[in-house]
């Protein structure tokens, strides 16, 4: 079903779609995600307004667009896709890293709201993960082959993450075996960010 995460009604449109198809919504996993590698000082309003619109805005929106179905249901379990530039920072994505920052907050506020409801509410947190957006992130630099290989130097386990690295992750988060863990931050990143 597409959706724009940073366009209200999108968002409206594609979660009153899902209903019809599929009944209430109890299980949400949030991960639409946006950037370009540049320094702060290059940013302008237009730039920050997209990341932010995507990065923090869409989260808000779905998050808020199916809580209604989850309490009415006494269930629920929300993951919100946020990233370890959220917790610890990242050259050359400052507005990116705010937006993630957020998104982690956003979670851990509405696990406290939520709770009660029979809602969980976590964030998972990759590292560099091989994906379409890193990749056009390492190609938009003269350096990206560079960039690539001092992550891959940097990550203990000497190699960017795979999707198929962080989507367990997601799945442990969204079943019944994590019934009593919400509010909680999980970094999926080969050891490059530890708690």
């Amino acid at each position: 079903m597409p959706i724009d995460v940073a366009d209200p009604d999108s968002v409206d449109l594609a979660i009153a779609a899902v209903r019809d198809r599929l009944g209430p919504i109890t299980v949400l996993v949030s991960c639409a995600g946006w950037d370009l590698l540049r320094p702060f000082i290059d940013t302008d309003e237009a730039f920050q307004t997209r990341v932010l619109e995507i990065n923090l805005g869409g989260p808000i929106r779905v998050v808020r667009a199916v809580l209604p179905d989850m309490i009415e249901a006494g269930f629920g379990r929300i993951v919100l896709v946020a990233s370890d530039a959220g917790r610890v920072g990242s050259s050359g994505e400052a507005i990116y890293a705010a937006a993630k920052g957020g998104v982690i907050a956003l979670a851990k506020s509405v696990a406290r709201e939520v709770v009660r409801d029979g809602i969980t509410a976590n964030c998972v947190c990759p590292g560099p993960t091989d994906t379409p957006l890193f990749c056009g992130l390492a190609e938009g630099t003269q350096d990206g082959d560079r960039l690539t290989q001092a992550l891959e130097r940097a990550i203990p386990m000497r190699r960017l993450g795979q999707p198929d690295d962080v989507a367990p992750a997601i799945a442990f988060l969204a079943s019944d075996e994590a019934r009593y863990i919400t509010g909680q931050t999980l970094s999926v990143s080969g050891g490059l960010t530890m708690s």
